[in-house]
């Protein structure tokens, strides 16, 4: 047997998958279809059973909770009435005639909530007392006048405080039209003084009751049941001039749910509906007429043979694919057949070699491409740091060179002292970011040499506030900001001139402003220097002669990641103004350093 499926194997690998099909098709017409359908329809008869079961425990709870609802509603208005003293004090009351009943009627009217119904199905509302004195009529009656009726030898024969009757008031009963009754009953006892006896009848309205059960529209017949009689229903079995029928036991019940209210058992019936659940499962008419057609091409007979010239080479090409998902790029080792699975696995050999081949090349790339922008990052900053303004240098030893004609050997020491911390800081580029302080104290020095320089004619005043000495900035750009008003400012005018420097936090900006009151700019020149500012690069330091700023600007744009704006405001004759502002979230902080 295994020789033979093995045989048959080799013969189907050379067979196209189209060839394969039909055979499958031609073997597995014979699949036993009834079987398999009866598991499918079985499954989806009990779903929709299982669905409409649910179906029905809403309806039933929904019917059941509106009914004690609206009896509980009733009771709590019997339960105003059943502590109302004025009320009771009333009912025991001696009266000479009807006269003086009359008027404690009305007084009592006035005091008590009686005539308010206190709810929409309550219809009535009667007390009947031990008391021959009263005048039957409205609200009250003598108590003889109940104990004949129905309603009342039901209350009595149930022993209970609190209950409900039902009964039907025929066209004999001259007191009223014919109709049907669900009274609640209880005695009103509340008060143990000694009094006659006093029970407390309230008439539910039976046809609102029935209107509301109507209007629900559940879409199927609902039969409210006590006993084998029908209280309340909603196919036509509720007339209120009928005397309550009779269930008769026929009628086909497809859920049936029990209860106790006010001491009374209470049926809730579903009844079946017209349709069938056979006849619901037609809306899977498509899926199951899917299904069926499915079947046909199952391969039940054949599986066995061309399991392992179709599976499971496609299995194995289906994990090799899986590999490549996983990262692992190897081809197939055993490719077997010439029908279109196995030129499939030939090919993916062949995509598989020309990867790993694209990805070293790719990978090989990437490294050069790497190291040119590398070493052309580098080379920018360098350029960078190689560009800070050299005519800084020269104007200082100038500076230095005039005050030691005019000064002692102790002033011009402290120049060079100054002078050398600024250097420092100009050619030690091994770390390029300082805190604002840091910066600061540098263009405080700076100024303090430029003071030597010009004497009497340079004042300036720096403002640094606690919260902002921690963030940090590429090194001597403030300086260099300072140098500029300070020479271009103060070398065009002979009178004093004062250098402002200021940072503060605006939100989430911190701003740093340089000021100065010297000869200022044309409209022209401003114009130009602040689009060099906005839109500066590598190629502006070259070409620019305001390199120093440039510089400063482009290392700050750096720095932010293009967080920053720069305004450049003068006026020729009364100074410049320039503003920076940096979203500070780009400026690290100490303690976001540690």
């Amino acid at each position: 047997m295994i020789r033979y499926l093995g045989k048959m194997q080799n013969i189907m690998n050379d067979f196209n998958i189209k060839k394969k099909l039909i055979i499958i098709y031609v073997f597995c017409m014979i699949i036993p279809l009834v079987l398999t359908d009866s598991i499918i329809l079985y499954i989806l008869y009990d779903a929709e059973k299982k669905e409409q079961r649910y179906e029905f425990e809403n309806i039933t709870n929904s019917v059941r909770y509106g009914l004690e609802y609206t009896f509980d509603e009733a009771v709590n208005k019997m339960n105003d009435i059943y502590v109302d003293e004025a009320v009771n004090d009333f009912l025991n009351e001696e009266y000479q005639n009807g006269y003086e009943f009359y008027a404690a009627s009305v007084e009592l009217s006035r005091k008590s909530t009686l005539d308010m119904l206190g709810g929409y199905e309550v219809s009535n509302i009667v007390i009947y007392a031990d008391n021959d004195t009263i005048i039957n009529g409205g609200h009250f009656y003598r108590l003889s006048e109940a104990e004949n009726t129905e309603w009342y030898q039901t209350y009595i024969e149930s022993g209970r405080n609190l209950g409900f009757s039902l009964y039907y008031i025929g066209k004999s009963d001259m007191s009223a039209l014919s109709m049907r009754r669900i009274s609640l009953v209880r005695h009103l006892d509340y008060f143990k003084k000694q009094g006659c006896e006093k029970i407390l009848r309230l008439d539910l309205d039976y046809n609102k009751i029935v209107q509301k059960l109507m209007l629900a529209n559940y879409g199927y017949g609902i039969y409210i049941c006590q006993g084998n009689k029908i209280i309340f229903s909603n196919e036509g079995h509720s007339g209120s001039h009928e005397d309550f029928y009779k269930l008769s036991g026929q009628e086909p019940v497809a859920y049936k749910k029990s209860f106790t209210m006010y001491g009374q058992e209470i049926d809730i019936l579903i009844m079946k509906p017209q349709n069938s659940i056979i006849r619901q499962l037609g809306k899977h008419r498509s899926l199951i007429i899917f299904l069926i057609v499915a079947n046909l091409f199952l391969p039940v007979v054949m599986v066995s043979t061309v399991n392992r010239s179709f599976t499971q080479r496609l299995w194995e090409l289906g994990a090799a694919f899986d590999q490549v998902q996983g990262g692992s790029l190897q081809g197939i080792e055993n490719v077997r057949g010439k029908d279109e699975i196995g030129l499939l696995m030939q090919n993916y050999n062949r995509m598989v070699k020309r990867m790993n081949n694209l990805i070293q090349r790719v990978y090989k790339d990437r490294l050069e491409r790497q190291e040119i922008d590398l070493a052309r990052q580098n080379a920018e900053l360098l350029a960078l740091h190689s560009q800070i303004n050299p005519h800084f240098l020269f104007n200082m030893l100038e500076s230095i060179r005039m005050r030691s004609v005019i000064q002692g050997e102790d002033v011009t020491a402290s120049m060079i002292e100054k002078l050398a911390a600024l250097e420092r800081q100009n050619i030690n580029w091994a770390f390029d970011n300082i805190r604002l302080a840091e910066e600061m104290s540098f263009v405080e020095a700076y100024l303090e040499l430029q003071q030597y320089r010009f004497g009497n004619r340079l004042h300036y005043e720096i403002d640094l506030p606690e919260e902002c000495a921690d963030y940090y900035i590429p090194k001597l750009t403030l300086t260099t900001f300072a140098e500029n008003a300070c020479v271009h400012g103060m070398e065009k005018k002979a009178s004093a001139c004062w250098i402002y420097v200021r940072v503060y936090l605006k939100g989430t900006l911190l701003c740093i402003e340089i000021e100065d009151t010297g000869g200022g700019m044309e409209e022209e020149a401003v114009i130009k220097m602040n689009e060099h500012m906005r839109d500066c690069t590598i190629e502006d330091i070259k070409e620019n002669e305001h390199v120093g700023i440039i510089n400063a600007c482009l290392r700050l744009k750096m720095f932010s990641k293009g967080n920053v704006d720069f305004s450049l405001e003068s006026e020729k004759g009364v100074g410049t103004f320039m503003t920076i502002r940096v979203e500070s979230g780009y400026l690290q902080t100490k303690e976001q350093e540690g």
